[in-house]
């Protein structure tokens, strides 16, 4: 099992722990590990990010504690993810119905898809607060609901209460599906890539309101998204996740300060910067691994500029281990990281290396 490490021995007891997360998809052409023994932990009133390219397995792992992968093809082990005592992954259908949309509540990508094209959002709202309390009536859920999109900001909310998912602009159908997901007051709130098909104005709003939801309901939010910058405007704590493993795990703060993995550095030079006149773009060197196929090794050897083909990098895959309480790093060469910090913010002007004192 890999490390975890805790943000502060001060913290209160996790809302959520995943152990040893393992997801693998059959395909015709062999087995995907999509995720490859993931182990991390969210607190009361935290956000957490989640972040790496398409195919990480960003998404996957979190869908996999809520047991929404399809089981025909999807075969999910390693564990337990502990929720309130409980081991999700051990639980019936039935038993994590009562959990989703109740206690775990997940903003999903596209809302468009994710609302039901036939039904008006006042209805699938209502439907949503009526099926974890029995005893609400038709015009309590109506008044709850009405209330819930005025809370997130759509516009005259008694008349979109009876409009349907296309008849919502972009922004407001996202709005509509976070005022879905805190209805019921979860303990827990999932935001995969919310902001991801919005315009830049959209976005901060989206991100200003996921804020205001936290604080007035102290949910613990996890954030995926393949955007450092999201990550910096909202996050606590990160994520960095490289072909289906965990490579980093920092505060915020130290992220963007001392970072400890390669590929955490790469996507930093990745940012596009307003300040500094820049001719072309950093990007990563090659492509991310077949997860059909992983090379031996650290899954990163190929496109690493650090590891300058040693053969432990090509032999050896590295464990998450500590640098210190606040961070882990799985790199063979995490104290060569500094140099190579420098050599980068040289490069495409991100000065890495501020706060170190």
């Amino acid at each position: 099992m890999e490390t975890t490490v805790h943000p502060s021995a001060a913290r209160p007891d996790p809302l959520l722990s995943v152990h040893d997360l393992r997801v693998d998809f059959k395909t015709e052409e062999g087995v995907i590990h999509a995720v490859r023994g993931v182990s991390w932990e969210v607190y009361p009133g935290e956000v957490l990010g989640i972040v790496g390219e398409s195919g990480s397995g960003k998404s996957v792992s979190v869908a996999a504690v809520l047991g929404l992968l399809p089981s025909q093809s999807a075969t999910v082990t390693g564990g337990p993810v502990l929720f309130g005592g409980r081991n999700l992954l051990t639980m019936s259908e039935r038993e994590l119905r009562k959990v989703r949309g109740k206690e775990i509540a997940m903003i999903f990508q596209d809302p468009m898809t994710a609302f039901n094209p036939v039904q008006t959002i006042g209805h699938q709202l209502s439907e949503a607060l009526r099926v974890h309390d029995r005893s609400m009536s038709r015009r309590s859920a109506k008044i709850t609901s009405t209330d819930l999109l005025a809370l997130v900001g759509v516009p005259s909310p008694a008349e979109r209460f009876s409009q349907f998912p296309h008849e919502y602009s972009g922004g407001m159908r996202q709005r509509a599906m976070i005022a879905m997901a805190i209805a019921n007051r979860p303990k827990i709130l999932i935001a995969d890539e919310p902001t991801t098909a919005l315009d830049v104005t959209i976005q901060a709003q989206i991100l200003e309101l996921l804020e205001v939801v936290r604080k007035e309901t102290n949910a613990a939010t996890i954030l995926i998204t393949h955007d450092l910058g999201v990550i910096a405007e909202v996050a606590d704590r990160v994520l960095v996740m490289y072909a289906g493993k965990v490579v980093e795990s920092t505060s915020i703060l130290r992220l963007f300060q001392d970072p400890r993995h390669p590929y955490t550095l790469g996507l930093m030079g990745s940012l596009p910067r307003l300040d500094v006149r820049m001719e072309q773009l950093y990007s990563i060197p090659g492509q991310p691994p077949n997860l059909n196929f992983l090379p031996q090794g650290c899954a990163f050897a190929p496109r690493c500029s650090l590891g300058r083909g040693r053969s432990l990098c090509r032999q050896v895959e590295p464990a998450l281990v500590e640098v210190d309480a606040q961070q882990a790093a799985a790199c063979h060469f995490t104290t060569e990281m500094e140099t190579e910090a420098r050599a980068v913010s040289e490069r495409v002007g991100i000065d890495v290396r501020a706060g170190r004192e």
